[in-house]
């Protein structure tokens, strides 16, 4: 059901308080309401704000205008109360005064009389906390961003407006069109007419490159929330080594995220949680997915959310949910996730705090629609909450264990090529016997080490032996966490999945 048909579902069944979420009041107006309007109440719209009172914003020729000052929200209530038509009318940001005790009072008598009389009151604003007192009476309507129709239409209409200054401003082939518009999608109207007309005035031209653009001012909306960082990620699953049937299953659901999956059946993916090992490689395959998918990676520092205020922490998780979903297609890295949730379980001393938040966050992750991928990390298996483990939450549970010798060969060949040192100088499979139990940090430390000492002595070039007394003089997380490890491998051997 579309936006549009929620509201008049809405407006047909007689509800009296409407919420209609979005930033996008211009559009909103556009699209949603001047149409609603003429179609079931003569055109009869009235929008209020604290700064301006009440306008008619859909007007007909004859009928004359509602201008009132009217800026106490109590006497904007008045208004709605003696007009005698049914009508729409648009109260904006009113969200700021519902914990007015007697304008909670004022609304709940109101909503009673609004029933039978045909007029109905729309509280248009970004967000929207349904108050205790007038649950039962209102109905909440999310308006999402503009979707790829939409989108398109406004590529066309800006190509248009520049066709009379330039013959051929739009050089795009359609693939480089889906791309373009993809990259936009979770951009509000506005913020897509400034960046594709941004594109235009750099370029004389809608360009593929104009994605890179797009993508930047999506790095502007994640830095704006304060809780979430744009990671630039770098690395390729070339880059990663070892971790094969992890890497395998990660190419397979990247077309899963098209159109032509929706119309084959597929769902969009939900994510991953992947266990395990510290520096086996957890973290760098989220970088290299972001990569190999073409998708921003988005990093959530759980620590952030935790604010001191009632409510505060929540509200936080919500906001990360929404500046995902904005920015969407994305990859969602949550890195460590269990040392945020760790306090849900029911011996926490936070109040109730952490359950709150891993609830909502849990509820997000089994509803969402938008396609953020979730690509969660952790090393303590012990602290992880049950319910985030519980089938449906994610679309798999991997365990990273420490690599075996044809992965550690692979390991030391990456790491010696991004040294700009030919793997094939080295013996690996030596290497990789010498470095039994290692993980891939350390295995890169090796490497590092090696470096060091060859460059002390007058920048000699990297011996193999360079490696292996380096190799030797480290002590592996294998041994000094033998315990830990040991049971994390027994909880893990019938319970999620290998990634190698």
């Amino acid at each position: 059901m579309t936006t549009y048909q929620e509201l008049e579902l809405a407006i047909r069944a007689r509800v009296p308080l409407i919420a209609l979420v979005t930033p996008e009041e211009a559009r909103a107006q556009d699209r949603l309401l001047r149409p609603l309007a003429r179609e079931w109440r003569d055109g009869r719209l009235f929008a209020w704000t604290t700064t301006h009172g009440y306008a008619s914003l859909n007007r007909d020729p004859g009928e004359p205008p509602l201008n009132l000052p009217a800026p106490d929200p109590l006497t904007a209530l008045d208004v709605v109360a003696a007009y005698d038509e049914p009508a729409l009318f648009v109260l904006k940001d009113f969200h700021h005064y519902l914990e007015n005790a007697a304008l909670l009072r004022k609304l709940r008598d109101l909503a009673a009389e609004l029933v039978p009389s045909g007029k109905h009151i729309l509280f248009l604003g970004p967000r929207f906390h349904v108050p205790e007192d007038l649950e039962k009476e209102i109905q909440v309507v999310d308006y999402p961003p503009p979707g790829l129709d939409e989108l398109g239409e406004l590529l066309d209409s800006l190509a248009a407006a520049f066709h009379e200054e330039d013959d051929s401003p739009v050089q795009l082939s359609p693939e480089g069109r889906e791309r373009l518009l993809k990259a936009a999608l979770g951009l509000t109207l506005a913020e897509a007419e400034v960046v594709l007309a941004k594109t235009l005035v750099r370029d004389g031209a809608l360009t593929d490159a104009g994605v890179d653009l797009v993508l930047g001012e999506k790095k502007q909306i994640v830095r704006r929330s304060g809780i979430l960082e744009f990671y630039e990620a770098e690395e390729a699953l070339e880059d990663v080594g070892g971790l094969g049937a992890l890497k395998g299953w990660l190419r397979r659901r990247h077309a899963a995220f098209g159109e032509e999956a929706r119309e084959y059946g597929l769902p969009v993916p939900k994510g991953i949680l992947v266990l395990g090992v510290q520096g086996c490689g957890k973290s760098l395959i989220a970088k290299a997915v972001s990569r190999e998918w073409g998708m921003p990676l988005l990093r959530l520092d759980v620590g952030r959310i935790f604010g001191k205020y009632i409510g505060e922490s929540e509200a936080a998780i919500r906001r990360v949910a929404q500046t995902a979903e904005a920015v969407a297609p994305a990859i969602l890295w949550i890195d460590e996730i269990e040392k945020g949730f760790a306090g849900a379980s029911s011996e926490s001393h936070d109040m109730g705090v952490s359950a709150r938040v891993l609830g909502t966050f849990l509820t997000w992750l089994q509803e969402k629609r938008k396609p953020v991928f979730v690509f969660a990390t952790a090393n303590q298996i012990r602290n992880l909450p049950p319910e985030l483990l519980r089938k449906g939450r994610f679309d798999e549970l991997f365990f990273v264990d420490l690599p075996e010798a044809p992965e550690r060969e692979e390991i030391f060949a990456v790491h010696l090529r991004k040294r700009r040192r030919d793997p094939a100088g080295f013996p690996l499979a030596l290497l990789a016997e010498r470095t039994e139990g290692f993980t891939g940090a350390e295995i890169e430390q090796v490497v590092h080490e090696g470096l060091y000492a060859a460059y002390a002595e007058d920048r000699r070039p990297l011996r193999p032996e360079d490696l292996e007394q380096a190799a030797a003089e480290i002590i592996p997380i294998a041994v000094t966490m033998k315990e830990a490890i040991g049971a994390m491998r027994h909880w893990a051997g019938s319970r999620a999945r290998r990634a190698s």
